[in-house]
């Protein structure tokens, strides 16, 4: 299946049902009085997280989205049949934003989670609600109300506790299917990773987390060069991010200052991603002795201080149990804080907050250049049917 992490959508709510304007006419009764019924209320539209889903492609073919209107009011006090909510389900760990004030109407994280995002109309009052001791004969009803009418925009963030990041053929999508049950492309070449893959890493039988891998990065990512930064989001909710790096490059050049390179174009799409938890992990160094390897975390450790710093060859199999057992420490030292200390919980939500919005301008800010593009596009194709010279001849 094609995946797909963006998706724009028109949701309209139903009516709600107009209220009757009737009076009881039965035999000897012939001024029996008001009995106009109410409307229906008309259905509100909602957003089901479902994690049987892992993508957002549907929505290309089906972009609008209408629930049921409300039925009108009828004599006898009937009431109309309110109309039916539609349900709209999307994946686990879509943010939902409304496209015409850029605001964030929530995110879906939890399978099963409601999320309301058009409300139903309300209800038309009918005649008979207005009768009163010094009106027994009331005209007056209310029309049902029209329902919330939103245009959307679905971001899909995979939910991961752990993401890769680094340049193209840095060993991500090797590191991933070994450790895990994730099955990614995996060759030889940059840019073998096209789309973003998850993957369960079971480290002891009660002990698991979930790794995402994206595809790599390049100079000038965050201007469009390469595959761009379409997929840094969904590093956007990891706790920890490890920043694989080739030892040995097959241009040649520093693992040193690629790492600076990718942290670089990450800081301009996010700066405060940068305060998540990243690792360093040195990758494919079956060529080095132990003392080579030593020497290496420690020119690493010395150009980033603070960073944890670990070496591994994905094929050998060197190094990968003590980087499992590594993060799995860690992601349970930050669960155990989350639970017993509020200030560590509120500087984490204040992180994810900042982090969130940062995403959100970018991603605003690369669809104002997509419209600009298209607009200019549309300009000069205009402009060169104008300079188009048409010459009738006759035979």
């Amino acid at each position: 299946m094609q995946f797909i992490d963006e998706a724009t959508i028109r949701v309209n709510a139903g009516k709600g049902g107009n209220g009757c304007l009737s009076f009881r006419r039965e035999k000897y009764i012939p001024k029996g009085g008001p009995d106009g019924g109410n409307g229906g209320e008309g259905g509100s539209v909602y957003l089901i997280a479902d994690d049987s889903l892992n993508t957002l492609v549907d929505f290309r073919y089906q972009p609008s989205f209408k629930a049921e209107s409300g039925l009108a009011g009828s004599g006898q006090n009937k009431t109309g049949s309110a109309g039916e909510n539609y349900l709209i389900r999307v994946p686990v760990g879509t943010t939902v934003i409304n496209e015409e004030t850029q605001e964030i109407l929530g995110d879906l994280e939890e399978n099963e989670e409601a999320l309301l995002v058009a409300k139903g109309g309300s209800r038309g009052l009918g005649n008979a609600v207005f009768k009163s001791s010094t009106n027994r004969t009331p005209r007056k009803t209310i029309a049902g109300g029209e329902g919330e009418s939103r245009q959307l925009r679905l971001q899909l963030k995979l939910l991961a506790d752990v993401g890769l990041l680094g340049l193209p053929n840095a060993g991500k999508s090797t590191l991933i299917s070994l450790i895990s049950a994730a099955n990614p492309k995996v060759a030889d070449y940059p840019f073998t990773t096209l789309i973003p893959s998850l993957g369960v890493v079971r480290v002891a039988e009660e002990a698991s987390f979930v790794m995402a891998d994206i595809p790599g990065l390049i100079e000038g990512a965050a201007r469009g060069q390469g595959l761009g930064t379409q997929f840094l989001r969904h590093l956007s909710r990891t706790r920890v991010i490890l920043h694989l790096v080739e030892v040995f490059p097959l241009d040649q050049s520093s693992p040193l200052d690629n790492i600076e390179l990718v942290e670089r174009e990450l800081a301009e799409y996010s700066l405060s991603m940068l305060e998540r938890e990243i690792w360093i992990v040195l990758t494919k160094i079956d060529e080095l002795n132990q003392n080579e390897i030593d020497e290496l975390i420690k020119a690493f450790e010395r150009r980033f201080g603070t960073r944890k710093v670990f070496a591994i060859s994905a094929m050998a199999d060197v190094g990968l149990k003590d980087l499992k057992q590594e993060v799995m420490s860690e992601l349970a030292a930050m669960d155990a804080l989350m639970s017993e200390n509020a200030d560590f919980k509120e500087k984490i939500k204040d992180l994810e907050n900042r982090i969130g919005a940062d995403v959100l301008a970018r991603s605003h800010k690369e669809r104002e250049a997509i419209h600009e593009l298209k607009q200019k596009h549309r300009l000069e194709e205009d402009e060169a049917d104008s300079s188009i010279e048409i010459v009738y001849v006759k035979d």
